[in-house]
């Protein structure tokens, strides 16, 4: 996400007075990620159920398997043979799912260039049909990769504890919990939601 539009989000979010607080306790740390859709959604699935440490080795792994300096295409990872994903650590359920992803990618299920007139729910749909993609993953995609503003992944652990941090909530809260929470945030969630996997990483207020 581009500067203006963090400094947008922070003249919004600093009109609520539990926002306000947590933004002076926390600066905003931006990490590169791939911008380009395939390398994006075949680095999420890599790195789904796995620590960071550990998928970053495997992800490295796979990509050293092509030679050149970009990111495969999906024709080059479709030819790759099962002993090669294995070589680089991907089981053998995380080799289905990419090369489902670079078949929807090969065969226009899933065009890239249509993400820009497209809601986050219409793109949300687009990638669900993904074997291996679900609303989360979509939502990092949404987030990371295309940098829309006002995403409010429910799903997310963190976020949920996030919310019960910066609320002073006994139990973690459900989607339409956030959701009514959140409202006055918008459209610039996703900056928020920033926040609150740093208020997350605070630890557990019930401790």
């Amino acid at each position: 996400m581009k500067k203006p539009a963090i400094d947008a989000a922070h003249k919004h979010l600093r009109k609520d007075v539990r926002m306000r607080a947590l933004m002076k306790r926390h600066t905003l740390e931006t990490t590169e990620r791939p911008r380009e859709a395939f390398h994006a959604l075949t680095r999420a699935i890599v790195y789904q159920q796995l620590s960071g440490k550990a998928a970053g080795t495997i992800f490295k792994r796979f990509t050293e398997l092509f030679p050149g300096k970009k990111f495969p295409s999906p024709e080059q990872v479709l030819k790759l043979k099962d002993t090669r994903f294995r070589s680089a650590g991907i089981s053998t359920q995380k080799m289905g799912y990419i090369r489902d992803l670079a078949k929807r990618f090969q065969d226009g299920t899933i065009v890239p260039k249509k993400f820009p007139k497209m809601t986050d729910e219409e793109i949300r749909e687009h990638l669900l049909v993904v074997k291996g993609i679900g609303r989360w993953t979509a939502d990092m995609f949404l987030m990371f990769t295309l940098h829309r503003p006002d995403v409010l992944p429910t799903g997310d652990l963190g976020i949920q504890k996030g919310f019960q941090k910066v609320f002073a909530l006994r139990t973690l809260p459900d989607s339409i919990k956030m959701e009514k929470l959140a409202k006055d945030w918008a459209p610039h969630r996703t900056v928020a939601c920033l926040y609150l996997w740093r208020a997350a990483d605070e630890g557990n207020p019930n401790r």
